[in-house]
Order: structure tokens, then sequence, then C-alpha cells
């Protein structure tokens, strides 16, 4: 039955015998010798511990603590003016179109870039297209119509400071990323108004603005800026604190790849500075800001802190009333020029409010691109006041005329007359010859009272009289004063356009309240104003400021201090140029704890 398979099994029976003879004559490779272990030489000594290095793990974020005085109402940007607390947290959260470096110079933010028409009327901002809400909706130019639609609603609920404005401005979307704002009048200073915080348009579909103040984002809030809420920490008495982190959608811009160490922030709220302070000294936070002098240098000496000094964006000033009811000494420029020069400015500064305050020699703030200076202001010369004031009357202002004696007085009504009430004497005037006003407080209340006596030795015979701050704010407003200390304010502003404090066409309606009528300042204001490209502005700023110390319209006196007490762990804080105490954090990113 095999035969047919004869040769094939022949093939077979051969390659088994050629495999066992390879199998029994194949070479055999020599042995390879175990090599011993090398043993280090350890040089002689002490004797060293072997370390252990533990795998990696993952590292704790860096926290940074602070203590905020208040209580937190609504965590958005449209009403944060309303609330210092709000204010704080809300400029971590939100952007708006344009940001501000620490000399308050305009930086983009969600602008890209913009451009203003020649005539100053028309702005177009072109939007990042990179930027996500932190709920990862994209940002464009809905949110901005969102934004502003709400600013410029009828009977709108939101502050009037904010509103006023908003309602002369026309707003436009070109694009998805594109829109355009049309201004009734050029304005230099518009951008400052788009520093405000946008709204994310997703939220708020639909929305009336009188819904606005009650809606669940005010305490939910969803921004596009470097932190997010994590979470809010409650008590009896309602919110005690706010934690803060890194967005995550923040940290995928070239902005936020990098640096921002400070992984979470917490922000403890107390009922006052005292309790704040109490924190501070514990170590229970790590930063308080607005502390006062005295109590940052027993916290420095018992090294708990290291303070960090801006300038609050206010002037303390002395108004002369070019109005005044009592005098109108103060139109002449000869008589101001005498009670400045008569006035220790610097010395009064240096005694009454060391800590508080340093001496002012500008009508604009320190550290702002349109201040000039020091400017140099005359030397204290009682000696040269005395003799300008030799020249000077302050002689109350003539009453009119009394009515033309020809003219028939119009016959009594007998009966009228039985009932009238008597006509009230006329109230001599108090035997001086003009009168210092300023707040009660204190150490403005103490320097006001050297002041006084420092204008007394000219020979003046001068009145004196503190109330307080309300009083003080009611009586200038109402232009009810001779010579005030009053503290002119640009906050929230950071644009330093002084138009409102110093425009002859702003006294009683605006805050002109000394009724200074200089129509060359007038006429720098006016120019500056018109000028959005900025080119020219900071040379009429320059020229107001020389010509407001050459006709002496008002006499600066003193800046008010802001300190900020940190923990000598905490570094690269730098406050720069502080339109509001949130313009503290406009450094955030490089900040970093040590240890």
């Amino acid at each position: 039955m095999l035969r047919g398979f004869r040769w094939q099994l022949g093939l077979l029976a051969l390659a088994v015998i050629l495999l066992g003879l390879a199998l029994i004559l194949r070479p055999r490779l020599p042995e390879q010798p175990t090599l011993p272990t090398p043993t280090p030489t350890v040089p002689a000594g002490p004797a060293i511990s072997p370390t252990l290095i533990p795998p990696p793990e993952i590292e704790a974020p860096v926290i940074y603590r602070e203590g905020l005085v208040g209580r937190v109402q609504r965590l958005n940007p449209l009403f944060a003016v309303l609330n210092p607390v709000d204010r704080d947290i809300s400029s971590l959260i939100f952007e708006g179109l344009i940001g501000t470096n620490q000399y308050g110079e305009y930086v983009p933010q969600l602008a890209a870039s913009w451009l203003i028409s020649s005539d100053g009327l028309e702005y177009v901002f072109r939007l990042r297209q990179d930027v996500l809400w932190q709920d990862g909706q994209p940002f464009a130019a809905a949110d901005v119509a969102t934004t502003i639609g709400f600013l410029q609603a009828p009977g709108s609920v939101l502050p009037e400071e904010l509103t006023a404005f908003w309602r002369t401005v026309e707003l436009e979307l070109v694009d998805e990323y594109t829109v355009r704002f049309r201004l009734a009048q050029p304005l230099a200073a518009f951008l400052d108004y788009l520093r405000i915080g946008m709204l994310p348009a997703h939220v708020f579909n639909g929305l009336n603005v009188e819904q606005l103040p009650a809606h669940p984002f005010n305490l939910t809030p969803i921004g596009t800026g470097p932190y997010q809420l994590e979470r809010l920490v409650t008590g009896p008495e309602g919110i005690t604190a706010v934690h803060l982190r890194v967005a995550p959608v923040y940290r995928l811009r070239p902005e936020g790849s990098e640096e921002y160490t400070l992984e979470r922030l917490e922000f403890q709220l107390y009922g006052s500075q005292a309790l704040a302070l109490e924190a501070l000294q514990s170590g229970a936070i790590d930063g308080l800001g607005g502390v006062s002098q005295t109590d940052v240098i027993g916290l420095e000496q018992a090294q708990v802190v290291n303070s960090q000094i801006g300038l609050e964006p206010t002037v303390g000033i002395v108004l002369f009333n070019w109005e005044s009811a009592h005098t109108q000494a103060f139109r002449d420029e000869r008589a101001r020029r005498a009670l400045i020069q008569g006035a220790d400015r610097i010395g009064l500064v240096n005694r009454h409010l060391s800590g508080q305050a340093v001496p002012a020699d500008s009508p604009f703030i320190p550290g702002s691109w349109a201040y000039v200076g020091p400017l140099r202001w005359p030397d204290y010369n009682p000696q040269a006041a005395s003799d300008l004031l030799s020249e000077i009357s302050f002689a109350p202002p003539a009453t009119e005329a009394p009515a033309d004696e020809a003219t028939p007085a119009p016959a009594p009504d007998t009966e009228a007359a039985a009932t009238a009430m008597p006509e009230p004497t006329a109230t001599p005037l108090p035997e001086y010859d003009f009168a210092l006003l300023c707040d009660d407080a204190p150490a403005p209340a103490s320097l006001c009272q050297e002041l006084a006596g420092q204008w007394a030795q000219l020979g003046l015979r001068v009145g004196f009289e503190s109330v307080s701050a309300a009083e003080l704010d009611a009586r200038l407003k109402a232009g009810e004063f001779d010579v005030a200390l009053a503290e002119i304010s640009f906050s929230p502003r950071v644009d330093p356009d002084p138009y409102i404090f110093w425009h002859q066409g702003q006294y009683q309606t605006g805050q002109n309240f000394a009724g200074v009528n200089d129509r060359r300042t007038s006429e720098l204001l006016e120019q500056a104003r018109r000028d959005p490209n900025g080119i020219h502005r900071a040379l009429y700023y320059k020229d107001f400021q020389y010509t407001f110390l050459v006709r002496s319209l008002a006499m600066p006196l003193y800046y008010p201090v802001y300190e900020y007490a940190l923990s000598p762990r905490l570094n690269g804080v730098q406050l720069g140029y502080l339109s509001t105490p949130a313009d503290r954090f406009r450094t955030i990113k490089h900040w970093q704890i040590a240890g």
C-alpha cells in the first residue's frame, strides 16, 4: 500500500539522520565567568546613612490668605462699585475690554486691538478669539452687547454713575469678534469706561435688568479672569470666606500658562479692622490692606509683616471759594498766593498726618502718567505773605443797590399787615475776614487749627469750624464756605482727567466747588478732553499743572497713603498706580510665597 510513497519515506528518514548528527557534533561555547560586584571606596570620615528618595508626590497648592473687612453682597462687576469687598474679589474673576498697567496707562485685556476715528467719536474694537468663560463657553461680541445693554437699560437698578454715561453711547456689533462704539462728543477718557468687567451673554439671555440684583449669578459668578470661584464658606452670620482658584481655562491663554504660582486665594471676612488685625498678627491670614501706619510699625517690629505703600487716588486740597457769600477776595490771585505762602504746607502734613499722608504738590496723583513733579511751590514766608495781604481787602461783597425811590411802592394790604409776622432783622456778619472749614476727625481738625493760627499771624481774622464728614460734603456742594480743606478723589477712574474739578463750567453742575473761574486752565482741560489718541494730552496736563501753580488756584496739601501689610514670606508685590485698592492685585501673577 505504501509502495507509491517509497521515495518520500526515504527522504524523511535521511533528514532525521542528518539532524541527529548535527546535534551530536555542534561546538560547545565556553562558560562565561561570574564577575564580582565592585565595592565602592568610602573616604574616611563620619558614617553616612543612605538617603532614600521618596516617589514623587503631587504638590499641595500654594494658598494666599487675605483679610477683608465687610461682607460679600454681589460678585458682579456691575454692582461692585457699591461695595469694596465685592470690588476686590470681582477684580480677580472678571475682565474688561481694557486694562491698565502700573502707570495707569491703558493696555489690551479682552480686546486684542482698537482704532479711534480722527474726530474721536468712533471706537472700533477687535476682540480676542482665544478667551473662554470659566464654564468653557467662548467669549465674543454678544457678551459685550449684553453687558452694555444692562448699563443702558432705562430705569436701571444699577448705579447711576455707571448708567448715565452709557445711555449716551451707541453700540454696534460689526461681526462676532468686532464691536463699534459711537460717542455723542469726543471724550479721551472713554477707554476708562471699558475697564468694567464683562458678563456672559449665555447666562443672561432674555433677562430683564430689574432681575439682575437677585440673580443667582451674583454668588456663582462666571468670568474670564485669572481666578474663579471655588467655594463660599458660610456661618451663622452669612458668608465668612471666599475661596478662589486659578481658572483652568485661563491657563490655556498665553498670559496664564506661566506664573500665577498662587494657585488658590482665600479671602477671610471680618466685621472690623481690629478683628482683621488680630488675624494678621496671629498668622491666620497673610495680608491685609488699608492698615494704619501705627499698626504696621508694631507688626513690623514684631517681624510679623512687611508693608507695601501706595497712594490713594485722592488729593487733600485747600479750596478758596471764589463765590463766597462772605468775601470776594479769593477772586484776586494775590490773596490766594499770600495764603499759600503764609502756610507751612509740608510742616503741617508732617506734624498732623505723619504716616497717614505725604505732602502734595500737584492736583494730580504721583505715579500717574499725567503727573509732572515735583512742582516747586512757594516756600513758607510769612513776611512776603503779609506784604501781599497789605494790598488786599476782605470786605464783604457789595449788596444790591436800593430800589429806585421814584417808583412808588404798592399800597399795603392793611388786613394782611395786621396778621403778618415781623420781618427778621439782618444778622451782622461775624467779625472775621474769612472762616476755615474742615472735617472734625482729630487729624484734619488739628491741622486746620494750626493752619488758621498761621494765617492769623499774618494779621488776618480767621474763623474756624470743624464739622462731620457728611456736613462738610453738603457744605462743599452748596458752596457754603469761604476756605475749606477738602479731599477730591479720582476713584474709581484711572484716567487722570480733572475736568469736573477745575473747569469753569463745572461750578454747581460738577465738582468745581470753589467756583474756580480761570479761562486758561479751562482751555487746557478742554483740549486734553478732545484728544482721544492721547498724543498731546500729557503736554496739555503739564501746562495745566504749571498754570495751576502760577495762578494759585488752590493749595494742594497731601496725598493719603495706602498701607498693605503682608507676610514676610510673600514676594513680588508691586502696587503701582491705584485707582481703587483692588488695583493691588494687578501684578498678582508675579506673587510668590517662599518656604
